[in-house]
């Protein structure tokens, strides 16, 4: 197929870039895709918040190329031919940064060193205590609930469940834990809250670090602290940072998400009382067809080069279209039919810069864990509103509803317990 001509990465509007904004990502993301597959191909130009020209890389075989590639197509935000453009309050500043010590800019052997770290000290969680945290953190916010015959479960727990958990293994506590959401969610939401929702969870994790210094436990901060990769802990900071939100929201994302599917696709028409295999495979449905992680930042063309049929010059920026790719027809023949256990879906990333396994099995454990807790304790969960009136949160990043209000039969709730949270005896 002859590709249209490719714009240059100079004046985006007038050029029929596509606004990486509005409602039709919350409405129609998969039609607005296949638009602009249509009209432009695997690789689309596009314009994010103050006319700033980028690529959107909605190709299955494109995406999978260019995250495999770490030197032409870099992670280091510095090569960006933009920054002359962006003014200190940029709302998408938190989702693309600059001079940020993180690990998600850094590249070469100290990324390795740093993806090590992560894992090793994700690693050592126990997983046993993270699924005790998972099921009572899970039953202390259904306790709030469970008597009154209806919430709206994104508030009242979807979106508060996986922060208190890492939260938790990460060693805060609980308190702290709880008034983290509210900074996670602007933050990633990336409108005129961010930076101060970036700000508070920065000092939020300094301070973790100052109290882990003078007293280790045995948690994720700590053993960070205790690795002997020499890191600073401005560079532990942004990790932890990265961390949690690349944790919290996607998880949050992927329960209400989950729920959602479950309630109201008829092929999991059986699933809430199919039983545990039943959530396992709405989970894995929803990472290819309406996976969290919509569209990432980003990539950076370490030189000129061609992509989709596209002219990449020096520096531009390559925005990672995952939900896009997940639908490429090429792969998606039919996306009418269950994927099964077919995981080959790019939802968690893919090359040297993906999800690193440990933070995929800790998320899976906590979004399984809680669908399965609220299944457990209410059963005969439904939708309190028709299915059409659902609707998004206004965010080109992730895909999750801003509320799911759900209807079921009253129960008494479990109470506290002396454990190591304030949740209910299972």
């Amino acid at each position: 197929m002859t590709q249209p001509p490719a714009p240059s990465s100079g004046c985006p509007v007038s050029q029929g870039r596509v606004p990486l904004s509005g409602p039709r990502f919350q409405t129609d993301p998969i039609g607005l895709y296949r638009e602009m597959r249509r009209d432009h191909g695997a690789v689309a130009p596009i314009i994010l918040d103050g006319d700033i020209p980028a690529w959107l890389v909605i190709g299955y075989r494109e995406l999978h190329q260019v995250t495999g590639d770490p030197v032409l197509f870099s992670r280091d935000s510095e090569l960006w031919n933009q920054w002359d453009r962006i003014p200190a309050d940029w709302p998408l500043l938190p989702m693309i940064g600059r001079k940020q010590p993180s690990i998600l800019y850094t590249v070469g052997p100290r990324h390795t060193e740093r993806a090590a770290m992560i894992s090793d000290a994700l690693e050592a969680v126990d997983p046993f205590a993270l699924k005790r945290y998972a099921e009572e953190f899970a039953d202390a916010l259904i306790d709030e609930f469970c008597a009154t015959g209806g919430t709206e479960i994104i508030a009242e727990y979807a979106m508060l469940l996986p922060a208190r958990v890492l939260a938790k293994i990460y060693g805060f506590s609980d308190v702290i834990g709880h008034a983290l959401v509210g900074s996670l969610n602007d933050m990633i939401d990336g409108r005129e809250r961010a930076l101060a929702g970036q700000q508070h969870l920065a000092s939020s994790m300094f301070q973790l670090l100052a109290d882990k210094h003078a007293e280790p436990g045995d948690d994720v901060a700590s053993r960070m602290i205790a690795d002997r990769g020499h890191f600073t802990d401005e560079e532990i900071a942004q990790d932890l940072m990265v961390m949690m939100a690349a944790g919290h929201q996607p998880t949050a994302d992927w329960i209400g998400n989950s729920l959602r599917l479950m309630l109201t696709d008829d092929r999991f028409a059986a699933s809430l009382s199919g039983g545990r295999h039943s959530v396992a495979e709405a989970m894995n449905e929803v990472l290819w067809e309406d996976t969290p992680s919509q569209n990432i930042a980003g990539r950076w063309a370490s030189r000129d080069t061609r992509l989709g049929g596209r002219h990449i010059q020096a520096g531009d920026l390559l925005v990672l279209g995952i939900a896009a790719a997940n639908a490429d027809p090429q792969v998606r023949t039919d996306g009418s039919e269950m994927t099964g256990g077919n995981n080959a879906f790019l939802s968690f990333g893919h090359g040297e810069h993906r999800c690193p396994f440990t933070a995929q099995e800790t998320a899976e454990v906590i979004a399984r864990t809680g669908i399965e807790v609220l299944l457990d304790r209410l059963p005969d969960i439904d939708l309190a509103v028709p299915a059409g009136q659902l609707t998004r949160r206004p965010s080109p990043w992730l895909r999750g509803l801003t509320d799911l209000p759900l209807t079921f039969t009253p129960t008494l709730a479990l109470g506290p317990t002396t454990g190591t949270t304030t949740g209910g005896q299972r």
